[in-house]
């Protein structure tokens, strides 16, 4: 399917040139092939050159992951989160890990727009939901930092920008690379951002949806791995940040039918697909992971006094889910960095594209095309 290949602005994805990655995805290969689940982005780029803080140059954004769309965001989820390494913010996962559920949008920007963004997320569900709002909200806000490439210290990020990408949520293919949250970040020292992919498995007699979708700002060059490949050793040069710095978000979503302490589990299972890339976790990395699951809505709808009840996949059944968390991560970071093009940014710092024509010549010297 051509949503495979390419975005909807055309960039290339990672099957796009023909990389072999194991599993079957979904419809779009996207986080939005679990029903219900919509992604909007905010994008800011302005200015270029010497940097002058509040002025610029510009290169951030926010994205915002509605798990049950706008039509539903104050219907919870059960959920769970994990932390790989903690050098990184994710609000709102003490009450996940409390009450098992996640009862808000995500949004996902830079650093030091993590509170903006959570504070503007309160604003919305509070003016999108009328008489049916909560009186107090969680929100979940995470963030990585891209002041290599942007004025971070210059606050551009505003509640409006937040505002827009909840209201520009939409189901369907996804834009991948520098957009939204993404913009300015850089993954193995090449430009890194957005990316997304999912997997259709089958769990018990059911077919069931993963997706993935990732902020990618971590690791070094000569640890980037494709498909087993050691690419980063082979595609040297013109590293900008070259150091062991930076986080990856991650969000897993699915429409299988799991608990909160299941969807922990496929929450630890991130890492093996971060490791499938060659991250390790550096300890200036924040690498957090969050899940959730779609299913049992009538169940988290239900009022107080009254019985809940859910399905719930067997514990000898989840395998399969574990094995799509795992493939739908490892894709989704190769193609934050695939579907992407070289960005310059703040005095005049450049995060190069990784090359899709050397990475070809690599992967076909060790066979894996």
């Amino acid at each position: 399917m051509n949503s495979h290949k390419t975005t909807p602005a055309g960039k290339t994805r990672g099957r796009g040139l023909k990389l072999p990655f194991p599993g079957a995805p979904g419809e779009h290969n996207a986080i939005t092939d679990v029903a219900g689940v919509e992604v909007g982005v905010t994008t800011l780029i302005s200015g270029a050159g010497k940097l002058v803080v509040g002025a610029g140059p510009v290169r951030t954004g926010v994205t915002a992951i509605l798990p049950r769309g706008r039509g539903k965001a104050q219907v919870p989820c059960a959920a769970g989160s994990y932390a790989l390494n903690g050098n990184g913010e994710m609000t709102g996962t003490i009450w996940i890990e409390e009450s098992g559920e996640l009862q808000t949008p995500i949004t996902i920007t830079n650093t030091h727009s993590c509170g903006i963004a959570r504070d503007a997320t309160i604003e919305w569900l509070v003016r999108h939901g009328g008489g049916n709002v909560q009186d107090w909200g969680l929100p979940v806000a995470a963030e990585t930092y891209d002041g290599d490439l942007n004025d971070i210290n210059g606050f551009h990020v505003k509640a409006e920008h937040v505002i827009q990408a909840l209201e520009g949520a939409r189901g369907g293919p996804v834009e991948q690379g520098s957009v939204g949250g993404g913009t300015g970040m850089i993954c193995y020292d090449f430009k890194g951002g957005n990316g997304t992919a999912s997997r259709v498995v089958k769990v018990a007699g059911r077919n069931h949806t993963v997706g993935a979708f990732v902020q990618s700002n971590f690791g070094q060059r000569p640890e980037c791995t494709i498909l087993g490949v050691p690419a980063g050793r082979h595609l040297t040069g013109d590293e900008l940040r070259g150091k062991p710095a930076g986080s990856i978000i991650v969000v897993i979503a699915t429409d299988a039918p799991l608990e909160a302490h299941q969807l922990k589990r496929i929450a630890r299972r991130v890492p093996i697909g971060l490791a499938r890339t060659g991250g390790i976790g550096h300890n200036s990395s924040g690498d957090i992971f969050l899940a959730f699951s779609t299913a049992n809505e009538a169940a988290f709808t239900a009022k107080r006094g009254e019985l809940r009840r859910m399905e719930a996949v067997g514990t000898g059944d989840i395998d399969p889910l574990f094995e799509a968390t795992i493939e739908a991560t490892e894709e989704a970071i190769i193609d934050s960095m695939i579907a992407n093009e070289t960005m310059e940014g703040r005095d005049g710092n450049r995060s190069v594209a990784l090359p899709h024509d050397q990475l070809i010549d690599v992967m076909k010297k060790y066979g894996r095309m």
